[in-house]
């Protein structure tokens, strides 16, 4: 049992032989003790005042009079105004620290058969070009999440949507057809994810040609150059060529559908390289080819019932004015489906192949609107799971010169920057010299965890609602609030453990009872208590920075615990066992939350 929920049942049971009434032990409130006053934990009296009837003073003295007498986890108290700060017995430390050991999943609640079922989103690629900085944090968002969720006793789903039809795919595909001259992943020595994005760039290089060709056409014949700029909008070669394959497509055109499944393909090997290297994976993947026809079906349904309404060029529209949003478009005019439509057919499917509790969505705040949109079109057209639905919205990745665009090719690709924080890891590493024992195999393996380490806890430690600002020197750093900082303590708490075991020294499976303590070494004993508690409080918030932080706080801690005191060289064994035994436990809360991140831990650095 926790310190707190000890204190709370203790400070229960004293109201009520002081008082003579019962009170719910959630209506208690137990913190930390502010650092300028003595004790651990602090009880707040005043909320008590209106069952003592006596002033906060009095009535702490007394609760704290009842639980020194009667309350062993209590050694002494003071009294600050209506605070009634509690120092715990160095004993009942040494007896959460040896039930925290005896838990190899402390702080993870296991799901059951009977737990909820949480659907999460995320990834949500389009086939048209490779995975980019921005994607990277929407799958390391979503993964941790995920983990987070599942963490808390839930059941999990993690899912992938796939955009692999519409306009912006025929782009690339008619780029390869005009200009690839039958180029291949194999015959480029290119993955193919970033060959099909290179005919996306190729098709908007030839675009933007065409559209300055004619906007000074129809400029010199007295347009001006608005006019102009929508007229060729309309006329460019290139887009009309691109509308009429994706209206082909939507017709089931054999040789566009050969086409389209074949380029699709040699992306679908690309993504999957670059998921294995980003460590996260998905349950299930829908298609937004199989689940548009799904939304069109749902969109008409609703046109019958005059949810919606048909506008005279036959494009379909939900009137949302009433609700103090705009009008949505749901089916252009020529037939074809919008993101909205898609997402309609892909919630009805997903909820038609699992009994889901919960779903979340992990997609930009650029999308918001879309999602306050979508919950409210789901609900009208009878989906009872509409309303409850989440957006687990995250701001943007942003670089040190500006925004990404991937029509541009200016977009930082995933594969090269995992690539390159590999590589810096390794510089790094070999440069302080943490190399010279390691053959070539585990200095690559360990560069590549600290690489990857270094790469997730910057885009994870950030809050998730808040844009960011990448910068991938600063996040190698082995000082300060970094993955390889984390990292480098939790492989030096190994070293000692390993070092202790070849000394003969092994840790004790209970600690007896009577070991004199350190302020410190309390304080690292109720910060590991806490990380339950974390953990419930970032599923609650849906928050992986919360972890995060608390894992560098945690090691923050124990740094200055490992600078200011023995360990090995220790003289009294019992001393010594118990620095084993917090410090083995720091390891593996720190490996536990990090896990939470889809962070890996280096056994050496």
């Amino acid at each position: 049992m926790k310190i707190e929920e000890i204190l709370t049942s203790a400070a229960a049971a004293a109201v009520k032989a002081l008082y003579n009434q019962d009170i719910p032990q959630e209506q208690l409130q137990i913190q930390k003790t502010k650092k300028e006053f003595d004790g651990h934990l602090t009880l707040v009296v005043f909320p008590l005042l209106r069952i003592s009837r006596k002033k906060p003073e009095e009535t702490a003295q007394e609760i704290g009079e009842w639980l020194s007498a009667n309350c062993e986890a209590v050694a002494h108290f003071n009294v600050v105004k209506g605070f009634l700060n509690l120092t715990i017995a160095p004993d009942t430390w040494t007896g959460l620290l040896n039930d925290i050991h005896a838990d190899d999943h402390y702080g993870l609640t296991e799901p059951t058969a009977e737990s909820p079922l949480v659907m999460i989103e995320y990834s949500s690629p389009n086939t048209n070009k490779p995975l980019h900085l921005g994607h990277v944090r929407n799958n390391l968002l979503g993964f941790a999440l995920a983990n987070i969720v599942e963490a808390n006793g839930n059941r999990v789903v993690k899912t992938n949507i796939v955009n692999d039809r519409g306009i912006h795919i025929c782009k690339s595909m008619l780029a390869w057809l005009k200009y690839g001259n039958g180029e291949t992943p194999e015959t480029s020595g290119k993955k193919g994810d970033h060959l099909i994005g290179d005919y996306y760039v190729a098709f908007d290089k030839h675009y933007r040609a065409e559209m300055a060709e004619l906007c000074k056409k129809y400029e010199s014949e007295g347009m001006t150059p608005d006019e102009a700029k929508a007229k060729a909008e309309k006329e460019a070669p290139l887009m009309k060529e691109a509308r009429a394959m994706l209206v082909k497509w939507e017709q089931n055109d054999p040789e566009v559908r050969a086409l389209w499944k074949k380029m699709n393909s040699w992306v679908y090997a690309g993504f999957d390289e670059t998921y294995k290297a980003l460590g996260v994976n998905f349950d299930k993947i829908y298609y937004e080819s199989d689940t548009y026809l799904e939304g069109k079906e749902k969109v008409l349904e609703g046109l019958e019932k005059g949810i919606f309404y048909r506008r005279d060029d036959g494009s379909v529209w939900a009137d949302l004015t009433d609700k103090g949003l705009d009008e949505k478009l749901l089916l252009r005019a020529d037939g074809t489906s919008v993101y909205m439509t898609q997402d309609i057919g892909t919630a009805k499917l997903r909820f038609q192949d699992y009994p889901i509790d919960k779903m979340i969505y992990v997609v930009g705040n650029e999308q918001n609107y879309h999602f306050q949109v979508l919950s409210i079109l789901l609900d009208e057209l009878g989906f009872e799971w509409g309303k409850s639905l989440v957006h687990f919205s995250y701001g943007m990745v942003e670089l040190p010169n500006g925004k990404m665009k991937s029509r541009e090719g200016t977009v930082v690709d995933a594969d090269d920057l995992i690539a390159e924080m590999v590589r810096q890891a390794h510089q790094t590493i070999d440069e302080l010299g943490k190399f010279d024992d390691m053959d070539e195999t585990e200095k690559n393996e360990v560069a590549r965890i600290v690489g990857m380490g270094a790469l997730k806890y910057f885009l994870l430690k950030v809050d998730a609602r808040k844009n960011m600002l990448f910068n991938p020197a600063e996040s190698i750093d082995f000082n300060g609030n970094t993955g390889p900082f984390i990292q480098y303590t939790y492989a030096r708490i190994r070293s000692v453990l390993r070092k202790a075991q070849e000394n003969g020294i092994n840790l004790p499976e209970t600690l007896p009872a009577g070991i004199s303590l350190s302020t410190k070494e309390e304080e690292i004993v109720q910060h590991i208590a806490d990380f339950p508690a974390v953990v419930r409080q970032a599923g609650t918030d849906y928050s992986p920075s919360a972890v995060a932080n608390y894992c560098y706080d945690l090691v923050k801690e124990y740094n200055q615990f490992y600078h200011d005191f023995s360990i090995l060289r220790e003289g009294d064994r019992q001393k010594q066992a118990f620095r084993l035994v917090l410090s083995a436990n720091v390891a593996k809360v720190v490996r536990l939350g990090m896990g939470l991140l889809g962070i890996e831990m280096p056994e050496r650095m």
